[in-house]
């Protein structure tokens, strides 16, 4: 992949957006209540100097991530992604939840155990709450205990996050619905 840039992209809930390096996909963002919040979100997380046009891999993932918001149970495990700066703990977690194939759900207490630890449940979730990669690091896809849906800290909410859970599980029934408030404040859990 060759420069570093962001754009702003139209899928079944809004326009999303994307940030790349020469490494791969730094930052994604589901939409926010308006284009103008979720672009300076955008520059915000990612530090992208300019808005431009992707190269051909952030064309195939911004398809890709597409048709998954539309319905379609993609999986965007081997979109290559940018985690320079994240913490070593972060990438583990970041790695584990990678692996969960659209459809599928792991608590926060299953990656913790194969961290290593239960007791790390906790930071695990703090970990996917920091995702700077929703979707392609699909946090939304991890819970707590008993089948809680934990928190989820894209615009939308918990809500949001059980409407991609849905989604997923019908394999495509029907497309994810625009967002039509302001969204509301979630825990900052992934």
């Amino acid at each position: 992949m060759d420069g570093a840039g962001f754009a702003l992209f139209d899928t079944a809930i809004g326009r999303c957006g994307i940030a790349w390096g020469p490494r791969g996909i730094r930052a994604l963002c589901l939409p926010d209540a308006s284009e103008a919040k979720t672009r300076a979100r955008l520059r915000r997380r990612s530090g992208a100097p300019a808005e431009t046009e992707p190269p051909p891999p952030v064309r195939d993932a911004i398809g890709r991530i597409g048709r998954l918001l539309a319905g379609e149970p993609v999986d965007l495990e081997d979109v290559a992604i940018d985690l320079a700066g994240e913490p070593d703990f972060h990438r583990a977690v970041y790695a584990l939840a990678r692996r969960i194939p659209p459809g599928a759900t792991r608590t926060y207490g299953d990656l913790a155990k194969e961290l290593g630890d239960i007791a790390l449940a906790r930071a695990v979730g703090q970990a996917l709450g920091r995702n700077p990669v929703p979707l392609v690091v699909p946090c939304h896809r991890v819970l707590g205990a008993g089948g809680r849906p934990g928190g989820f800290s894209a615009p939308g909410g918990l809500a949001t996050k059980l409407h991609l859970l849905a989604v997923e599980s019908r394999h495509g029934a029907a497309p994810l619905l625009p967002f039509a408030t302001e969204p509301a404040e979630a825990p900052r859990q992934g």
